[in-house]
């Protein structure tokens, strides 16, 4: 840190001296803590506050759409109404298995595959607003054709176009949602973002314990039609919200992005200490003529060392955050039947109670991130995820024929809920935040939609090799996951960089540094000293 960066962020002096009195801290970065010190502090409880959470909340309608549809169709597909209906395999299992509703769940991650070759440069071209609401529109389209589907062909074209949509609401929403918050409560906001995945699953597994009990085919054909509903709320609002700051600068309209940094950021005042901070590291980061001006063009995302290690880290979460175990969420009412559940009516309310579980896991998360740092929770949560897997399989291999031991039945289960738990912790609240944060701005957008495509393709693997595996090899399946997530748990630890405490664009340092892990975790000990009237700094070097 510079003498020349503080003056030209605060104007204040850089001393050598420390009183005694002075209050000391622990900080990644020397300039955004000055910032924060003497600038006005930002309450969550202020009227321009509260309009950036009602901003923002549009926003989350993203992440409730996707939410929607990972849930409806687990629960669907363990209702015999909706398994007889459409001819396929897996009543006596507890919900759909084998090679058909491998391609029905496959499906919708090719369509997402599909969707993020427009993705990107969408985001780029038409802003981050533009993205969310052609996506939205096309979510709403796929949900219309699933919900009023006669045979399985119209099953497949609706979760095509469903997962299409998603890919670029999931580009441009996640993009939008770390780009309009302070850097501050940048890692609580995304990671709320990713939360409300949860909103939609609580409500559509709630909606299928009661239309489960139905005769008709409302039954499924209700909580499929409900997916509707948040992208209709996404689709109309999103004109009504501010584009973000770093996009309208990067066209050039540079004084709508001064104010609304301003506005939401330095609570109105354009020379807020935090204000100037940002705008002088905008000015540095981004380009009127780099490659997202280009649809055709992701070479930025590759191009240098620094580039490829962000890029790197991006991917990282793509398929870890998929390969975790997670996958079998979409099976769950199979894995209780395993388990020894043999009620329709039971699974379902299982399914029910473990979503509000796990959404308990992403609340804790997201208050955590800003807290514990993002490096710490991906680490022990992923760890952790594979000491409950151990002991799932072993519950379930041992105890889980329907009848043979209810204590150790209902065992598995209960692991099953803290699996559910500790990996919403771990994962929720970082699968939206750290990719965006690891990418810098010329490249978010198409960074972003390779991380889209890169949870596709994960996705795709869980989604068609989940049902078949399951169908064949029941709880074995289980063992899979347990093993990788102890390799990714090492993975983690040797590579992983941590993000938070620095704005996105002082995470470049990181990214240069020829040990980026090691910069990532290093602390700078500040002094903030108060002195005739004004507030100094006073670096000691690295803790």
């Amino acid at each position: 840190m510079s003498e020349a960066r503080i003056q030209d962020i605060g104007e204040k002096d850089y001393v050598a001296g420390i009183p005694k009195d002075a209050k000391v801290l622990e900080v990644q970065n020397a300039d955004l803590a000055l910032a924060l010190s003497t600038g006005p502090q930002l309450s969550p409880y202020s009227r321009k506050s509260l309009q950036l959470f009602a901003i923002l909340l549009v926003s989350f309608m993203g992440s409730l759409s996707n939410g929607f549809d990972g849930s409806v169709m687990s629960a669907v597909n363990g209702m015999e109404q909706y398994l007889k209906y459409f001819g396929i395999t897996g009543v006596d299992s507890g919900g759909g298995v084998g090679t058909k509703t491998a391609i029905i769940f496959g499906i919708y991650s090719i369509g997402s595959i599909v969707g993020v070759l427009i993705a990107g440069p969408v985001a780029d071209r038409f802003g981050r607003r533009g993205g969310m609401a052609l996506g939205s529109l096309i979510i709403i389209v796929g949900a219309v054709v699933i919900t009023v589907a006669k045979n399985t062909d119209y099953i497949l074209g609706g979760r095509f176009v469903l997962g299409f949509g998603v890919a670029i609401t999931t580009t441009a929403a996640p993009a939008y949602v770390v780009e309009m918050s302070p850097p501050q409560w940048r890692g609580r906001l995304t990671g709320l973002y990713n939360t409300f995945y949860y909103s939609g699953s609580i409500l559509c597994t709630g909606i299928t314990i009661a239309t489960g009990r139905m005769s008709g085919t409302v039954s499924f054909r209700a909580p499929l039609a409900i997916q509707i509903a948040p992208a209709g709320i996404l689709l109309i609002f999103v004109y009504f919200i501010p584009e973000s700051p770093r996009w309208l600068m990067s066209v050039g309209r540079n004084d709508e992005a001064r104010h609304i940094l301003a506005k939401y950021h330095g609570d109105g005042d354009e020379n807020a200490p935090l204000v100037q901070l940002e705008w002088k590291e905008y000015e540095e980061a981004i380009k009127l003529d780099a490659s997202d001006k280009r649809w055709w063009d992701y070479s930025e995302l590759f191009n240098t060392p620094n580039a490829r290690y962000r890029t790197f880290m991006m991917l990282l979460m793509g398929f870890f955050g998929q390969w975790s175990g997670n996958g079998l969420g979409y099976f769950l009412t199979i894995l209780f039947q395993n388990a020894g559940v043999t009620s329709q009516d039971r699974r379902l309310a299982l399914n029910f109670a473990n979503t509000v579980i796990s959404a308990g896991g992403a609340v804790i998360g997201t208050a955590l991130t800003d807290k514990v740092g993002r490096r710490t929770m991906w680490f022990w949560g992923t760890l952790s995820c594979s000491g409950i897997l151990a002991i799932v399989t072993g519950c379930t291999a041992k105890f889980g024929d329907s009848g043979a031991n209810v204590t150790g039945a209902n065992t598995a289960i209960a692991f099953i809920f803290i699996f559910g738990f500790v990996y919403s912790l771990a994962y929720t609240p970082l699968q939206a935040l750290y990719p965006a944060e690891c990418l810098e701005y010329n490249t978010r957008a198409k960074g972003m939609a390779l991380y889209a495509f890169a949870v596709s393709c994960a996705s795709f693997v869980n989604t068609y090799a989940g049902p078949i595996a399951l169908g064949r090899i029941t709880w074995k399946y289980y063992i899979v996951w347990l093993v990788w997530d102890l390799v990714e748990a090492v993975v983690i630890y040797f590579c992983a960089v941590e993000t938070k405490g620095r704005t996105l664009e002082e995470l470049d340092e990181i990214f240069e540094s020829p040990s980026p892990v090691k910069a990532s975790i290093q602390k700078h000990r500040i002094a903030v000293v108060q002195q005739a009237g004004k507030t100094t700094i006073v670096d000691e070097g690295t803790a």
